[in-house]
């Protein structure tokens, strides 16, 4: 009989070992898991175009696919209310209006102080461009580069890519070219530190066709460009000095190039490489979206 109640006693202190033991695994595994955050301003433009918040659904939903292990928060029509919310963030998209009341000012500090503990950060299109000031300059050590005005341009037009930088971005992606409002002559940290060009071409004259203003035209990109022919950064990736990795994409204008394979790998791979995540050897491959399913991500027509 006392036998029988030690062995039971001896099963039951078995049984509460094990179920802590599932218990810490499961949580350790939570807690290893990697989490992107992204994050969207409210849209602008027409149906199509600028489509931050259907953009960052759709990539969202796409990397999740690609790479069930890792979680998604995705927040809509602005920065997220709750203080928490990007606490132990692997890396944050943002896909937002840019310029004045751009939605990242207000939050410098807290994204600085993420990518100083290894945080990514990813910058979309207009959420690059950043009023000149002080601010600027704390963008530029954030994600290595923006877009300047009076000094750095927004034509649309079909970057000759004729060949890709070894790097994790790059993994699985070929050369492409795709019509696109791609913003270059961007104003990047001193030296090019730590900055990988991803996409590079040099601009065809004709973007260069506009009269002289804020965003179409100056005599420093004049300079550059039809003189001394450099060819132009329009995607980079940065290794911030401080901590963090960061990446730079000036596409995005046009939501119908989300069907691009390589267009969307590279971003998806960016997202992944920024989150400290090792790229495929293939990058992150998914399904070409038809229109539908593109439609499915769009603001109302206007």
């Amino acid at each position: 009989m006392i036998l029988t109640k030690y062995l039971f006693f001896i099963l039951i202190c078995l049984f509460s070992f094990i179920d802590i033991f599932a218990h810490a695994q499961q949580n350790s595994q939570s807690e290893n898991r990697k989490k992107v955050i992204f994050i969207a301003s409210a849209d602008s433009h027409p149906k199509g175009q600028h489509e931050y918040n259907g953009g960052i659904s759709f990539l969202a939903q796409k990397l999740k696919q690609a790479m069930p292990d890792m979680d998604t928060a995705v927040f809509h029509n602005g920065w997220p209310q709750d203080p928490g919310a990007l606490k132990n963030a692997a890396t944050i998209v943002i896909f937002s209006e840019g310029a004045q009341g751009h939605i990242l000012l207000p939050h410098l500090s807290e994204i600085e102080n993420l990518m100083n503990n290894g945080t990514g950060l990813v910058m979309l299109h207009f959420t690059l461009e950043i009023p000149n000031g002080k601010d600027a300059d704390r963008v530029r050590d954030l994600v290595g580069g923006y877009f300047e005005t009076g000094w750095s341009v927004n034509p649309f037009w079909t970057p000759a890519i004729k060949k890709l930088p070894h790097h994790p971005v790059t993994n699985g992606v070929k050369p492409f070219g795709v019509m696109d409002e791609w913003y270059y002559h961007l104003r990047f940290v001193k030296d090019m530190k730590n900055i990988t060009p991803i996409l590079k071409a040099l601009p065809p004259d004709s973007t260069l066709n506009r009269t002289e203003g804020t965003h179409t035209n100056n005599p420093f990109v004049k300079e550059a460009v039809l003189k001394n022919r450099e060819p132009q950064i329009i995607a980079w990736a940065y290794e911030r000095p401080a901590g963090g990795r960061g990446f730079g994409f000036t596409g995005g204008h046009m939501h119908a190039n989300w069907k691009n394979d390589d267009f969307r790998m590279l971003v998806l791979n960016a997202i992944v490489w920024t989150s400290r995540t090792d790229v495929p050897k293939n990058g992150i491959s998914t399904q070409t979206p038809g229109q539908e399913e593109l439609d499915q991500f769009t603001k109302p027509a206007q």
